[in-house]
């Protein structure tokens, strides 16, 4: 009886070519399209999943209500973590986490890697695999090193590594390690990353650090003891904030804060690790979850658009098929034969879509990767949660797109059938529904595309209050200090016309090559003002090279020492926020006993990060002490083509042996908004499916509709009507139609956009415009569809219309 069935099933559809491959196509590209985006969703959603006991590791962050909005931020201070192993033993591990990087020699040989500041818990609170060494004995010597597995080959090639000397730190700052472990390289969805790990107390700054509260600079994460639960804990380390956040206690009461709803001014609180990579506020990184929920969003309305074409081809081509149910049940065919007959039918056209979709997905990867940036990979498609839910999402369409059609088939009368009774006449409910939910998909996807795309565009044109132009930023790396390139670079091109101007600084705008940001805040009291800026380190000619225009006062210069000393440029934030409109030549001391600043340069506010964050006061130093992290070289808009090979040949010579990972100035900007630049590229390739899919359904179910109107065309032309007033009346429902999705999309699109635009403090403004266009682009759409199919209609001689059957 099967085989029966499923030679029937194929007898039927190769009749029915067209049938068929309009709905192959529409489900294989559906079933592409979706598995793509369902690999992106479940990249993100098993972040750090891969730790033995994560439900039990968490960061630890601190939480302060301030009066304007709650602040959250993972940022710790030193003493935070002995102090909570100390006082709480339900923590059963704990520890600190501060990234930097480092030269690394062995041998003679040199490599530039990042390395781990952590404690001797942190191969505890994390399962990363031990590879070599024993993980409760690796990092018990402040002298241990444990390395990652990429590390181990760049490093030693095929020696082992294991108690092996190596030498980290800058030429005349170096430290000895011994290598402990080896531990494999951490996975491409962790949030954690490494490549090599050493105790913190290593770290230069360590001993002036260890006991201040109020200096805040790395990551803390914990592992509780089993059945410790979450709230309970938060609650008991409400007397621990109190005593040791005072100061933040203190300065919030003064402002006038008000606790939350939990009672809390200050706290400290914890972040479950599975939700750290969405968390942005004490991440810093990470894609926000609702932009996760939005992938998987556009992944089910694709695939509903395709079962949407699935069902109303079926129920369309259903009245085409009903004399011959009537015969079969005339016959004595059982409702259940019918059903499964005709199921059958729909299932073979699911599996074909859903094998050459796959097949496509699979060969597709590689181009969807370069193209999105979406780094999912072959081998996720082989894991067994992964084809769970390929194969669910395979049956779900089968059952819901092939099920309802052949029931409805199965339930036709036989005797009204064979009357004639069962017809077409005026368009079902249930139709009219799914191509209204259809085009508003469509219209909602697009509109979201084009406001992504606004708001990416806004966010890259808005000026930074720098020129960001014909500037090149070089990266220094740990082998050289960054002084003494800088000198020996103006000593290379001091009579260089095309060059100029040649800066530096301890922080890189936007993001370059080396990939890596930082940030250096400063709080202090100012007549009795709380006072908060970034504390920005540069090098003479900063505002020269950037083309900063100076409002009051000098830049530094070297013909004043006391500039490297205590002499700082403020932006006109900063001088609002210390409540001085003149401020040049006042004084201000960051610490009752530190040094007195004074202030000798005014400039604008400009964009020290990324336009997703508020631009904050900035105050730009010079130290000889501190160093200098990225390069900066303006050169003339003549000599753009030639100068990166310039100073690349020029690296070479003032420093051999280290990379040259210069990069133009403009270009690290645009990377700032490349998880934006992703996401609109993702809703455009996601709405113009969507379109092509609304269109192709569209397209079958006029040509049905209009085959069963033939000879209602007829006798219309017969009495005198014009083609022009055909077309009209053919494609008028199905333009009310897009009207009633447009109508319904543009309140959604509204909400939804909002919600998305205001986590951006410079935003666009919507503009119903771009209601107007999508609108307008969908009823011609709508129009080329129909109407193909329409003029064909009618210009069909009435005398074959009236005779056809």
């Amino acid at each position: 009886m099967l085989r029966n069935y499923l030679k029937i099933a194929i007898r039927t559809l190769w009749r029915s070519k067209g049938y068929a491959a309009i709905n192959v196509v529409g489900l294989s590209v559906a079933f592409c399209v979706c598995t793509f985006l369902f690999l992106m969703v479940y990249r993100q959603l098993t972040f750090d999943s891969f730790h033995q006991d994560g439900d039990r590791i968490f960061q630890v962050y601190r939480f302060l209500n301030e009066p304007e909005k709650a602040d959250r931020s993972g940022s710790m201070p030193m003493p935070l973590t002995p102090a909570l192993k100390a006082d709480y033993p339900e923590i059963a591990a704990a520890t600190r986490l501060l990234t930097g990087g480092s030269l690394i020699e062995y041998k003679g040989k040199y490599v530039d890697k990042n390395i781990s500041y952590t404690d001797a818990d942190f191969l505890q609170v994390f399962s990363f695999p031990m590879l070599k060494g024993n993980r409760t004995m690796a990092l018990r010597d402040l002298s241990n090193l444990v390395i990652s597995e990429s590390t181990a080959k760049a490093v030693f090639g095929n020696e082992d590594p294991i108690g092996k000397a190596l030498l980290l730190g800058n030429e005349g700052s170096q430290k000895q390690y011994i290598v402990s472990g080896v531990v494999a390289d951490a996975p491409d969805n962790s949030s954690v990353r490494y490549d090599v790990i050493a105790r913190i107390e290593n770290t230069p700054t360590y001993r002036n650090s260890r006991d201040q509260w109020d200096a805040f600079s790395h990551n803390v994460y914990v592992k509780v003891a089993p059945n410790v639960d979450q709230a309970t804990l938060e609650n008991r380390l409400k007397p621990f904030a109190q005593t040791y956040l005072s100061g933040d206690l203190e300065k919030l009461k003064k402002q006038g804060a008000k606790p939350d709803e939990r009672g809390d001014l200050v706290a400290i609180r914890l972040q479950k690790l599975a939700n750290v990579h969405f968390d942005r506020d004490i991440s810093g990184s990470g894609a926000p979850i609702a932009v996760v929920y939005a992938l998987l969003g556009i992944a089910f309305f694709i695939l509903l658009i395709a079962c949407i074409n699935f069902i109303n081809l079926s129920i369309a081509r259903s009245f085409t098929r009903a004399r011959e149910v009537g015969v079969r049940k005339s016959l004595g065919a059982l409702k259940k034969q019918l059903f499964v007959q005709i199921w059958s039918e729909s299932a073979l056209i699911c599996l074909v879509g859903f094998l050459i979709g796959s097949l496509m997905a699979y060969l597709l990867i590689p181009v969807f990767n370069a193209q999105f940036n979406a780094k999912i990979s072959l081998a996720s498609l082989l894991r067994p949660g992964v084809i769970g839910g390929i194969l669910a999402m395979f049956l779900l369409v089968t059952l819901a797109a092939g099920g309802y059609p052949s029931w409805q088939m199965a339930k036709f009368n036989a005797v009204d059938v064979l009357k004639g009774k069962i017809t077409m006449k005026r368009p079902g409910f249930l139709r009219n529904s799914l191509i209204v939910t259809q085009f508003t998909i469509s219209c909602l996807l697009t509109c979201c595309t084009i406001f992504a795309l606004q708001q990416v565009g806004y966010l890259r044109s808005r000026p930074l209050g720098f020129e960001k132009e014909q500037v090149i930023s070089i990266p220094v790396g740990n082998k050289y200090s960054g002084r003494q390139l800088i000198q020996r670079l103006r000593n290379k091109l001091t009579n260089d016309p095309t060059v100029l101007g040649i800066s530096g600084s301890g922080v890189n705008l936007g993001r370059g090559k080396d990939g890596s940001t930082s940030r250096s805040m400063l709080g202090f009291t100012y007549k009795e003002k709380e006072i908060s800026t970034d504390w920005l380190l540069v090098d003479y000619d900063y505002l020269k090279t950037l083309n900063i225009q100076l409002l009051a006062g000098r830049e530094f210069n070297p013909a004043y020492p006391a500039d490297s000393l205590d002499r700082v440029i403020i932006t006109e934030s900063m001088a609002r926020q210390i409540g001085e409109k003149n401020p040049v030549g006042k004084f201000f001391q960051t610490d009752t006993a530190g040094t007195k600043y004074q202030i000798i340069g005014l400039i604008p506010d400009y964009h020290l990060y990324s336009l997703q964050q508020e631009k904050k006061p900035i105050t730009m130093h010079l130290s000889h002490s501190e160093p200098i992290s990225y390069i900066f070289v303006r050169v003339t808009p003549q000599s753009l083509n030639t100068s990166m090979g310039k100073l690349r040949g020029i690296w070479g010579e003032i420093a051999p042996g280290a990379e040259f990972t210069g990069s133009f100035l403009d270009e690290n900007i645009d990377a700032w908004y490349r998880n934006e630049d992703s996401m609109a590229q993702v809703f455009s390739f996601a709405s113009g499916i969507a379109i092509l899919l609304s269109c192709l359904g569209l397209f079958a179910v006029a040509l049905m509709a209009i085959e069963q109107r033939t000879k209602e065309i007829g006798v219309r032309k017969v009495l005198g009507a014009s083609i022009p007033g055909i077309v009209l009346l053919l494609s008028r429902d199905f333009v009310k139609l897009v009207l009633i999705a447009l109508a319904i999309a543009t309140p959604l699109t509204w909400f939804l956009m909002n919600q998305w635009l205001a986590e951006y403090p410079y935003r666009i403004d919507i503009s119903i415009w771009v209601f107007v266009l999508v609108g307008g682009a969908a009823v011609l759409i709508a129009l080329a569809t129909v109407s193909f199919h329409s003029i064909k209609a009618a210009l069909v001689n009435p005398v074959k219309s009236l005779r056809s059957e």
